[in-house]
């Protein structure tokens, strides 16, 4: 069991964590399959166990990866004094998400996510999981050789934030020892 602020010692919040990571992934997959129309097999995680084989130059794809989180200055917290007592603590990040499509179509994909993410239906799934989306940056060529072949690459990155919410036991108090000074 965690420690509370009755027992001492470092406090770790209570609850399920803020998705991260392979979870993190795995809400953003879905939306850049659907808004782009690519079969989900074809929108991979960019860091995969095992380098699996790349999909032929001639199949549309798309590598995404979560390349930076950057959390706003000051976390609010605030103490809940009901029951046995807890903080609350929230705070927001920005999260930057690179999508890098490959394949004959590989600027129409990119351009398509770009364009879909402002259509506010295709939020709605995002603000389920307390992210909002802020705004799709340019969309760059960066096209590779694999294979002694030239393969269209674009790269786009899509800013998102979110509220990081998390729980920490910090218990009421109930009473102290503390002398009176009177005047």
């Amino acid at each position: 069991m965690a420690n509370t602020s009755a027992t001492g010692g470092y406090l770790s919040p209570v609850g399920t964590p803020t998705p991260a990571d392979e979870a993190l992934e795995d809400i953003l997959q879905p939306m850049v399959a659907g808004i782009t129309g690519l079969a989900g097999k074809y929108v991979r995680p960019r860091w995969q166990p095992g380098n699996p084989k790349q999909p032929e130059p001639t199949v549309n794809w798309c590598a995404i990866g979560v390349m930076n989180t950057k959390s706003d200055a000051n976390p609010a917290i605030e103490h809940d004094g009901t029951g046995d007592g807890e903080d609350q603590y929230q705070r927001h990040q920005d999260v930057i998400l690179l999508a890098t499509f490959y394949g004959p179509n590989a600027q129409g994909y990119g351009q398509m996510l770009s364009d879909g993410m402002y259509v506010p239906q295709n939020s709605e799934a995002l603000r389920a999981q307390n992210m909002a989306f802020v705004e799709a940056g340019e969309l760059i060529a960066a096209p590779e050789l694999i294979n002694q072949q030239w393969v269209r690459r674009y790269d786009l990155r899509i800013r998102l934030r979110r509220k990081i919410e998390r729980t920490y036991p910090v218990l009421n108090i109930l009473s102290a020892d503390t002398p009176v000074i009177t005047g």
